[in-house]
């Protein structure tokens, strides 16, 4: 495929700006689209907005070699690469409005032959609607190639991850699915994997409900072990010393932009029948809110004690440790209801400077002030830290 065909990436977030730094950096002419006005101005200084490891390195080359701008309009390109949030509405709906909005914005400027890729994460169909889209604008959806390429990527570890992967690539029509494979195989040393839309759409929603099943068992181990006066951090290392069994770490929840969204797409569209899915969602959810109360209690207790309200250290803000994501994270969930709750809240993150409903406070000065500290995310930072605590919800003192 001609190295200097032209790429137009719908999306500059967490995955669309590492997307279109890198392809700009492989020899692609690269035009990034974002509704935000600063986001845009930003990347066109050749800064970055999000915090990810080498990024800074990769937007900086490729703004400066003139391979990558920005804008907040598209404009004609051979690909077209849809990288937009799926939320959901109230009631864990599926909201897929933002990618009928971008395939909207990109109709003006599709031509016959281009390659549309949907690589935000969707409910099954969803690549189908990008095509149903396209024809109510006009547009002959015959004459282009109309795939779904789900981003698989770590936060902290995008950069690697985009190129050393594997990729799953399922089209519209056996020639879309085949264009679009020829083209990530331009830039991915990972397998590039053929299938078809629905399947792709499908594999990524079930690796990320996997893992929420497999993190909610967890979950509610520590919660059981908290009634039984278990260890939960020993428990596991014990129990996974056995050759077949890899319980994963226990948390405050489970945030992110996919594993705490993604399951309640198979829920939605599955119904009764996605029975394990939908428990292990309840769980994980269930796991925030007993974090809360344990939290509560803990201060209720200290002020019956002191006579004072606690000042209580929330250690992480980010769904993650070692980022600055805050999508859907428990944690900052859990500060706010507390919060809100009335308690005496001293915010800690680390990979922030600011937050619109906090004071950010260094971690070493909460510690010091706080009456209760309380871990929510395991920050290699907290790691240093010389303490004990009975509300470590992470396992970084352990």
């Amino acid at each position: 495929m001609n190295q200097t065909r032209k790429i137009c990436v719908i999306g500059l977030g967490y995955i669309g700006l590492p997307t279109a730094a890198l392809l700009a950096n492989r020899g692609y002419q690269v035009h990034g689209v974002d509704v935000v006005q600063s986001t845009v101005d930003t990347i066109n200084q050749g800064k970055i907005h999000i915090v990810e490891p080498e990024l800074d390195t990769f937007v900086q080359s490729a703004v400066n070699s003139g391979k990558l701008k920005a804008s907040l309009t598209p404009d004609i390109a051979d690909v077209f690469i849809i990288a937009v949030p799926t939320p959901f509405h109230e009631g864990y709906v599926p909201n897929v409005d933002y990618v009928v909005s971008a395939t909207k914005a990109i109709a003006p400027f599709v031509k016959e032959g281009d390659i549309v890729i949907l690589e935000s994460t969707s409910p099954v169909g969803t690549t189908d609607l990008v095509g149903e889209t396209l024809k109510i604008e006009n547009i002959d959806i015959s004459k282009l190639f109309i795939a779904h390429c789900p981003e698989r990527v770590l936060p902290g570890h995008i950069m690697r991850e985009l190129v050393e992967n594997d990729r799953i690539v399922g089209g519209l029509t056996s020639e879309s699915t085949a264009k679009t494979v020829e083209f990530y195989k331009t830039f991915v040393s990972g397998e590039v994997l053929s299938t078809d839309a629905r399947t792709a759409e499908m594999a990524k929603l079930t690796e990320n409900s996997f893992r929420d099943t497999n993190i909610a068992f967890a979950n509610e181990l520590s919660i059981l072990c908290d009634k039984f006066g278990i260890d939960v951090w020993e428990l596991i290392k014990l129990t996974n010393r056995h050759p077949r069994v890899n319980v994963l770490q226990p948390g405050a929840g489970v945030g992110g932009h996919c594993i705490a969204v993604d399951p309640w797409f198979i829920v939605h569209a599955g119904g009764d029948d996605a029975k394990i899915i939908r428990t292990a969602r309840e769980v994980n959810t269930y796991k925030t809110e007993w974090t809360i109360e344990k939290i509560k209690n803990a201060a209720l207790k200290f002020e019956a004690e002191n006579g004072r309200k606690a000042k209580v250290a929330c250690m992480g803000l980010a769904f993650k440790p070692d980022i600055d994501d805050l999508r859907e994270s428990p944690a900052l969930y859990i500060a706010k209801r507390l919060k809100a709750d009335g308690l005496e809240i001293l915010a800690v993150e680390p990979n922030i400077e600011n937050h619109k409903d906090f004071e950010i406070v260094d971690y070493r000065e909460a510690v010091k002030k706080a009456d209760i500290v309380t871990f929510l995310v395991a920050h290699k930072e907290f790691k240093k830290l010389d303490i004990t605590s009975d509300l470590d919800f992470c396992g970084v003192l352990n």
